[in-house]
């Protein structure tokens, strides 16, 4: 059983290892700026009403300049401004569904690594059946019979992951469970929340972090491609959204959806170097710095 100093250099030499990494750490930088712009971009936008739905006729489809960085789309709204307030809700919808998704699959996965027997069968048979519905055809149909909006596609999302975490957390606690420490305080007579959640979730964690945060990336993707497809609120602006708005003008007024894909890709990008830091740092089973 780790105690809590052994955990503390546990992380130290966790972070060191990840340190090495400039990729990782490049990444991590981006990925801390992208979170800025979540959280303060509608503030930065040179033109914050276009957010908001406010339009400008007279400067409909206007290439890249210095009143309009990366130029305007066909109501004549600021592609600059567009991005920076969709990058709130294509950000903090990734992150949304990755909290739910691993939330209800670590329940899941814990409470059948934990009781064995039939209840892991039962639920086990339960996340293989859901398994066998591709996740995106199962977050289309939902988001569209829910209706469009982000919470609505949000939970859509989510609710076609939460089977891999399900599978993931269950094989560590299976290993976890069989482990001394663990047989010693149910022979002790300890409550089995408290097992669980002082000896063996922390024990788990890692892998958890590690796939939740590749995912992720995933999560940006799809949300982007159900807004590109109208299932998302249209007066909620994404980068999905944006680059679906300007498909139909690729060729004239390439800038509407260039500009949200590159967003996008160095999300993308950016996120994946660090989950992969993660998972060099966090590995159980990297024995060496």
């Amino acid at each position: 059983m780790r105690t809590g100093s052994a955990r503390m250099e546990m992380l130290r030499r966790a972070a060191y290892r990840f340190g090495r990494s400039g990729l990782s750490v490049t990444g991590l930088v981006i990925v801390a700026l992208l979170f800025l712009l979540a959280a303060f971009g509608p503030l930065l936008a040179p033109y914050p009403e276009h957010i908001t739905g406010g339009v400008s006729t007279a400067a409909r489809f206007g290439p890249p300049s210095a009143q309009h960085w990366f130029g305007t789309n066909e109501l004549g709204q600021d592609v600059l401004s567009l991005v920076l307030g969709g990058a709130r809700v294509s950000v903090l919808a990734g992150l949304a569904v990755v909290l739910l998704g691993a939330l209800a699959g670590t329940v899941v996965g814990a409470v059948a690594g934990y009781a064995g027997g039939w209840t892991d069968e039962i639920l086990m048979r339960l996340t293989d059946l859901k398994l066998t519905i591709p996740g995106l055809i199962l977050a289309m149909a939902v988001a569209a019979a829910l209706g469009p909006g982000i919470v609505n596609m949000v939970f859509a999302i989510a609710l076609s992951w939460w089977p891999g975490y399900a599978r993931l957390v269950r094989g560590e606690f299976i290993s976890v469970r069989n482990r001394e420490f663990v047989q010693s305080c149910v022979a002790m007579g300890m409550g089995h929340l408290r097992i669980i959640g002082v000896h063996i979730l922390p024990n788990t964690l890692s892998s958890i972090i590690v796939t939740a945060s590749l995912m992720v990336a995933t999560a940006i993707l799809i949300e982007s491609g159900l807004s590109f497809l109208g299932l998302s609120d249209a007066n909620t602006m994404s980068w999905g959204f944006i680059i679906g708005s300007g498909r139909s003008v690729l060729r004239t007024a390439w800038w509407i959806c260039a500009i949200p894909g590159l967003a996008i890709l160095l999300t993308v990008m950016s996120i994946n170097l660090v989950g992969d830091g993660l998972n060099d740092a966090l590995n159980p089973r990297l024995k060496t710095l």
